[in-house]
């Protein structure tokens, strides 16, 4: 999220729901959505151009109903649009996921299964020094402190 924004929390988070995580695979419109969860509970008033000026800030009190419905769709818990914790752990494993969709990633990871920890070291090394040639910031990997394996 940009420090400039100047939406409501609600509307930033509810964006980049829509703008990062993938149900099914592929983004979705809003009026998508709102077929969607009218499908999964046909008494929920929501259309796409309700979802759109939620977004957007325009509107920023949906029902209780309505986030419940919007974080099942996305995958996530109803506790993401309110605490920062919860969403900046959401947003963090959406990143993470977005990173193994790429082509190369996957490749590169389905590659790295099953190899000694000595050989994925010596791996990492090379790919450390390539980041750095491109000018790439440095991967911090939790899994690398002392005493995390």
């Amino acid at each position: 999220m940009s420090g400039t924004d100047d939406r409501p929390m609600l509307a930033v988070r509810l964006d980049d729901l829509f703008r990062t995580v993938r149900p099914k695979g592929r983004h979705w419109t809003n009026a998508e959505v709102a077929e969607e969860l009218k499908r999964a509970s046909p008494d929920l008033k929501v259309g796409g151009v309700y979802l759109s000026q939620l977004r957007t800030g325009k509107r920023s009190n949906p029902s209780p109903d309505l986030l419940a419905a919007l974080a099942k769709f996305f995958g996530v818990s109803v506790a993401y649009f309110f605490d920062d914790q919860v969403a900046e752990s959401v947003l963090s494993q959406v990143a993470a996921i977005e990173a193994l969709r790429s082509a190369g990633v996957r490749g590169i990871a389905m590659r790295a299964a099953g190899m000694k920890k000595e050989n994925l070291q010596a791996i990492t090394a090379i790919m450390d020094q390539y980041r750095q040639m491109q000018g790439l910031p440095p991967v911090t990997d939790p899994s690398d402190a002392p005493g995390s394996q």
